[in-house]
């Protein structure tokens, strides 16, 4: 199981003071837990990474509160650094307010400047009704977006919840990858949100789980 878990992780730091050192050692521990990718600040581009480890990052982190363009501008700049994924925060009072066809264009903006690349929309789910959710769902979904994720880990409205998961899932799973991030500790609540449907899990405390299956699956042998 730790194996098939560590495929699923995205092996994050994206404290706002993390060092250029912090972020060596970062990769170095993704390769060692063999996670699928390490997620970095943008100015922490371009970095070295063995072969076989993505690269990802974030724009418009962590509120979603700046302009489209400059989102895009953002994730063009941030491939053009060597990223391969890029997890965007959508300018959240549109899926509060329902506008989903501004939503939608936010999304496209971003889309539109990184073809061929993954590209991952942080909803901030804790911030918003089930309604809005599915919305913002279906407004990625609209644009072209690889995967939804749930949250940024910074809002102070919480992180992934399997509720959140479940309709997520229920919304767009099969068509798009589902991305849980955001105060997931242990590997039971990992396990949980793999349970309800997501396919990739952003995690800055990937070693300790890892190291949790791990000892569950010394038991199962």
């Amino acid at each position: 199981m730790s194996n098939q878990i560590a495929q699923l992780i995205d092996h994050t730091l994206l404290k706002p003071e993390a060092t250029a050192d912090q972020v060596k050692d970062l990769i170095k521990e993704a390769a060692e837990l063999g996670t699928y990718s390490v997620c970095i600040s943008p100015s922490q581009l371009p970095v070295e990474v063995p072969e076989g480890l993505h690269v990802a990052t974030v724009v418009g982190f962590p509120s979603g509160a700046v302009k489209s363009e400059i989102k895009a501008a953002e994730a063009a700049r941030a491939v053009q650094d060597g990223a391969e994924e890029v997890d965007m925060v959508i300018n959240i009072p549109l899926a509060v307010e329902g506008r989903f066809d501004e939503l939608q264009a936010d999304i496209q903006a971003v889309r539109d400047a990184i073809p061929g690349k993954v590209l991952k929309v942080i909803l901030e789910t804790a911030a918003l009704s089930d309604a809005a959710i599915e919305g913002a769902c279906r407004a990625a979904e609209a644009a072209g977006a690889d995967f939804v994720k749930t949250s940024t880990g910074f809002h102070p409205a919480g992180g992934a919840s399997v509720h959140a998961i479940e309709i997520m899932q229920a919304t767009v799973g099969g068509r798009l990858g589902i991305k849980a991030s955001g105060g997931i500790r242990t590997a039971a609540d990992a396990l949980a949100m793999v349970n309800a449907g997501a396919t990739r899990l952003g995690l800055s405390a990937s070693k300790k789980i890892l190291t949790e299956f791990a000892a569950q699956d010394a038991q199962e042998a």
